[in-house]
């Protein structure tokens, strides 16, 4: 049976719209097998998933911090946050919509907006809609004008655990104007462990169903083309240990694309991707109902072989480069500027609705 408990996390939190004093809430959700999920109100993040390995050692297996301060930090790179009101770039912070060009904030170098500007939705306080036998839905109002976009959108995120160990969340936004909404989780995974930086990490295989990745520049943002996945380092429809395939890669500094989902319709969820880590026996499976997913081998995390300075993450772990992966479900990034890739305008009376399911196991070795 699954339970859920609500604590803390931390009190006079500033909140970067109101500047109200917030309490950022805590919420643990357990079910029967040993598995737990916990998540806070500031930017609807998950801060834990812990789940056993094939001889029934637990382990978190996201990064995260252990207090307000380490999300707060500059160094915070979207752990485990909702990201919106649009997740990835739109290059040059700018896009026509109805019409009428639309300029956003440009939070990267003055270039381009990343993961929805300086203040987007994994900055913002959440309140709490919901607290359920099985889960916790949050919601979100963002005004009119934040960032540049148009429009009040009012968002909500529900994060459901089920007793056969799946974090279902369902991310679902309405608005009052035309505007742009492209939600997703970033969370960051290491199935060995989330203290076991890049060893843990190449020793995982992955498989991404998918035919193709958005062609991109060297600041990521896609040129409009879709280039198929076959006979090259990016297809990995067949699984494939995730070390050799970043070797394969260089002198890219790993992988961080978006893949296009290959559908069986009418089916409405996809099987998006299988990681799996064989020495402990954990393995994850992502299922979901977007066209794309950003498959993120945290390459610009601290590279401490040249001297940079690891992150100070959870129970005194050190994050760096190849740390852990992501598997960003999302529509294409920057679609508000290529008319070929799935669009991404809600416009009143509409529902956006984005479904994820995150299914734990462990094999025995």
């Amino acid at each position: 049976m699954v339970n859920v408990t609500e604590d803390v996390f931390a009190t006079e939190a500033v909140n970067p719209i109101t500047k109200s004093l917030d309490t950022i809430k805590r919420f643990t959700l357990r079910n029967g097998n040993g598995m737990s999920v916990q998540l806070i109100t500031r930017g609807a993040t998950i801060t834990s998933i812990k789940y056993p390995d094939a001889q029934g050692q637990i382990d978190d297996v996201t990064l995260g911090f252990d207090d307000l301060a380490g999300y707060q930090s500059e160094r915070n790179p979207y752990f485990g946050a909702t990201i919106g009101r649009v997740c990835n770039r739109i290059a040059n912070g700018s896009f026509m919509l109805n019409g009428k060009l639309v300029e956003v904030s440009k939070n990267r170098d003055n270039k381009f907006q990343l993961h929805g500007g300086f203040v987007g939705f994994d900055k913002v306080h959440w309140e709490v809609v919901a607290k359920r036998r099985d889960g916790v839905t949050l919601s979100h109002t963002n005004p009119d004008g934040h960032e540049g976009y148009p429009g009040t959108v009012t968002a909500e995120v529900s994060f459901t655990l089920s007793e056969d160990n799946c974090l279902h969340v369902l991310l679902s936004a309405v608005t009052d104007k035309p505007t742009p909404v492209n939600l997703t989780n970033h969370s960051y995974f290491n199935l060995a462990g989330h203290k076991t930086g890049a060893h843990g990490l190449y020793e995982h295989t992955i498989e991404i169903n998918a035919y193709g990745i958005t062609e991109t520049d060297e600041f990521s943002i896609p040129t409009g083309k879709i280039t198929p996945v076959d006979g090259t380092p990016f297809d990995l429809r067949v699984s494939r240990n995730l070390g050799e395939g970043l070797k394969d890669l260089q002198p890219a500094r790993g992988y961080d694309d978006n893949f296009c989902v290959s559908f069986s319709p009418p089916q409405p969820l996809a099987m998006v991707a299988k990681a799996i880590h064989p020495p402990s026996g954990r393995w994850l499976e992502v299922v979901s109902n977007q066209p794309g997913v950003q498959f993120y081998t945290s390459n610009f995390m601290p590279d401490v072989e040249r001297g940079e300075m690891a992150i100070p993450g959870k129970d005194g772990a050190a994050y760096a480069k190849h740390g852990a992966f992501c598997l960003e479900t999302q529509k294409f990034p920057d679609s508000v500027n290529h008319s070929n890739f799935p669009s991404t305008i809600l416009r009143p009376g509409e529902k956006y609705q984005h479904e994820v399911i995150y299914k734990f196991g462990a094999f025995l070795r």
